[in-house]
């Protein structure tokens, strides 16, 4: 007689344990889409390295290198040891530098303890919305995060992991894809947790004047006192530097009003070309600003911990040293506005506001929705009934890549997002294949 037999709870043997088919993972996550930029990116990098000639206009990130005495500041501080552990939201001299920023250049009354240094924006947006947003208890309703769309890809995935509802607001090319005061009035209910903004905006290249933010912020705080006394602000400001449209920076946080409930969201890679270096930071004010970077601080000491220790001297020398080589940058970013806007108003069918800030054009290309395409490159024609056909069609048979508007939400469906982090000399040829492509369409 087997051991299973003469004893019944006794592990079954090898043989008879579940194969890996009958194990899942979480649904959350089995029913996440991931991200359609990436997709993108990743599939122009695949036919590139298999000898196409891609231009590629999909990926969020500087062409340019990150500036030398950024490198030399980490690459000293690791050839002195500097190797070990760190505090979880980063050291006090590098925290202080950050805070003395943020309150010259962007009036954000802030200092060391409110900042959380963090593996890029995206981390400090993930800890901030985990440390914001409870799940529902059984038969509630979900707290809501207000979203103006389109927007980028990863904030509702990021609310809605936390247990939010993402609370959609539309706009659309003729505002320069803005939200009014009206709009986030109605919006906001009893349930409201938070509002997201992100100006300069990815992905549509636009930006909110001082005045309107202000706006904002009154409806905010009117609303505090009454509907939502616990909504909070959450500000990307990723892109703050790369502004070229005659519109200044403006920081919600500066408000008083709404300054103790607002977060604001930075990080080194856009500005400082410093993508690969996953360097980012959150700032609050006041008594609860204080309450929600220490909570942070908790939950990522149970997840990344510090960031890598030898770049702290590197945020150091980014945020104090760079001005000049951060303002050839945006001269550089603004000229190619200029040249890709001029060449866009000229493309059939499209219609794209001006860019006046980070580096996206944002077209709607819905013109040319139910036509065909001309087929090339070894591929047949196809109907053009999205903005995700398009752009297939437009890889496959112009080796031109875009990034489909679908997953940025509202009319983002009938748009394409284009990053001009390239040279001009691209954005010619590229959009030179796209007028072949267009002129094609049956």
């Amino acid at each position: 007689m087997s051991t299973a037999a003469a004893n019944p709870s006794a592990p079954a043997p090898a043989t008879d344990l579940p194969r890996a088919g009958g194990l899942s993972i979480s649904k959350r996550v089995a029913e996440m889409k991931p991200s359609v930029t990436v997709a993108f990116m990743n599939r122009a990098k695949n036919m590139k390295a298999q000898g196409h000639d891609v231009l590629s206009f999909a990926a969020g990130e500087p062409d340019f290198d990150t500036p030398q005495v950024v490198k030399d500041a980490a690459i000293e501080a690791l050839n002195k040891g500097m190797t070990k552990y760190m505090p979880t939201l980063g050291d006090p001299e590098t925290k202080k530098v950050l805070a003395e920023k943020l309150l010259k250049e962007n009036g954000i009354p802030t200092t060391a303890d409110h900042i959380a240094i963090s593996a890029g924006g995206k981390h400090s947006l993930y800890v901030a919305c985990q440390c914001l947003f409870d799940f529902p208890a059984p038969g509630e309703a979900p707290q809501e995060g207000i979203l103006p769309v389109p927007a980028w890809v990863s904030y509702a995935p990021i609310i809605e992991i936390a247990g939010g509802k993402v609370v959609e607001i539309q706009t659309d090319a003729a505002g320069d894809f803005k939200i009014t005061p009206e709009q986030l009035k109605k919006a906001i209910t009893h349930r409201t947790r938070a509002f997201f903004i992100n100006s300069p905006s990815n992905p549509c290249g636009t930006m909110y004047t001082p005045a309107e933010l202000k706006a904002l912020a009154q409806v905010i705080a009117e609303a505090a006192k009454t509907t939502a006394p616990n909504l909070v602000v959450v500000s990307d400001e990723l892109y703050e530097k790369i502004v070229y449209g005659g519109i200044e920076h403006f920081s919600i946080g500066s408000v008083p009003e709404i300054a103790e409930r607002t977060l604001t969201i930075n990080g080194l890679s856009k500005a400082y070309a410093m993508t690969g270096w996953r360097i980012g930071y959150a700032a609050g004010s006041g008594a609860f600003g204080k309450k929600l970077i220490d909570a942070m601080g908790v939950l990522q000491g149970q997840m990344t911990t510090n960031i890598t220790s030898f770049t702290y001297p590197a945020i150091r020398t980014a945020i104090t040293k760079t001005a000049a080589e951060v303002e050839k940058m945006r001269q550089a970013f603004a000229e190619r506005a200029g040249v890709i806007h001029a060449r866009l108003a000229k493309v059939p069918g499209f219609k794209c506001p001006k860019p006046t800030g980070a580096f996206y054009a944002f077209p709607d290309v819905s013109a040319h929705f139910g036509k065909t395409s001309p087929g090339g490159n070894g591929t047949a024609g196809r109907k053009i009934n999205s903005a995700m056909d398009f752009c297939e069609a437009l890889l496959a048979e112009q080796y031109v890549a875009f990034v489909p508007g679908e997953d940025f939400g509202g009319c983002g469906k009938n748009c394409a997002r284009i990053s001009f982090a390239c040279s001009i000399d691209q954005i010619n040829k590229g959009i030179d294949r796209v007028e072949t492509f267009i002129a094609g369409l049956r």
